[in-house]
């Protein structure tokens, strides 16, 4: 499959290192918004859709992590980037360790938060695909966003619920079950050891997507790569916990 163009948006500092952030299954690049103030005062930040999600073009899937990381590759060459740090939550990830372990020489530093590199079982993603082609993404969007914050978060900030669980909704069928599809067939796990871009692996401490320990195989398995577990934080801990994650995020990309 070709890469498709993906919409984007650059922000920040026009003189300064690029970081790209890649976004979860069925989010925009709007998941970002906590981080992007910060971000914007150091770095040229670069914030994209992963096909099918946004108003990226939806081509029919399946789709596979290649096709992700093809996706970004263009999005650099479109934009006269040779190389960038790459910070990836959840399919995000994924998409930034295929980049990390196949484009080595685009990748300078990496941030892996809540993701995995195999997830199993494969027929859980399949029989989601399935059922967001058949009953729409609005059929998942509450029972994903139960999974992307802790309870207490959600009871404290119900607008921050409906508004996540809008975005789910808005998702197109097609692209976020050629997406699940790409998640079914993905084993990264031998690729691991090959990634050499300095690697912070960054986990919410009760996320039942991607726990601990699938953040904890990533950062045992790349050379030098750190952990940090974020309590009180599930699936997309960056927005739960962006007063710790933020700073982590900055102090690893700035790193000589």
């Amino acid at each position: 499959m070709s890469a498709v163009e993906v919409d984007h948006v650059v922000t920040g500092r026009p003189d300064g290192p690029v970081v790209v952030l890649s976004n979860s299954l069925g989010s925009t690049y709007r998941m970002w918004d906590a981080q992007v103030p910060a971000l914007e005062q150091r770095f040229r930040v670069v914030r994209y859709n992963t096909r099918g999600h946004g108003e990226t073009p939806v081509p029919a899937g399946p789709y596979t992590i290649d096709d992700l990381a093809d996706d970004v590759v263009a999005l650099l060459d479109r934009l006269g980037v040779t190389h960038a740090h790459i910070v990836g939550l959840s399919l995000g990830g994924m998409t930034a360790m295929r980049l990390a372990a196949r484009n080595p020489e685009r990748v300078d530093r990496l941030v892996l938060l809540c993701t995995g590199a195999q997830l199993t079982p494969s027929s859980a993603w399949s029989d989601r695909a399935a059922t967001v082609r058949e009953h729409g993404t609005g059929a998942v969007a509450e029972a994903v966003v139960q999974r992307w914050f802790t309870p207490a978060y959600l009871a404290a900030n119900p607008a921050s619920a409906g508004y996540y669980e809008d975005m789910v909704a808005a998702t197109p069928a097609e692209g976020y079950a050629g997406c699940c599809e790409a998640i079914a067939m993905m084993d990264q796990r031998g690729d691991l050891a090959t990634i050499s871009a300095p690697t912070l692996a960054i986990a919410g401490a009760d996320d039942p997507a991607t726990p601990p320990p699938k953040l904890a195989e990533i950062a045992d398995s790349v050379k030098d790569a750190r952990l940090l577990v974020v309590e009180q934080s599930a699936h997309l801990a960056n927005a739960e916990q962006p007063e710790i994650i933020t700073p982590a995020l900055i102090e690893h990309l700035e790193q000589a």
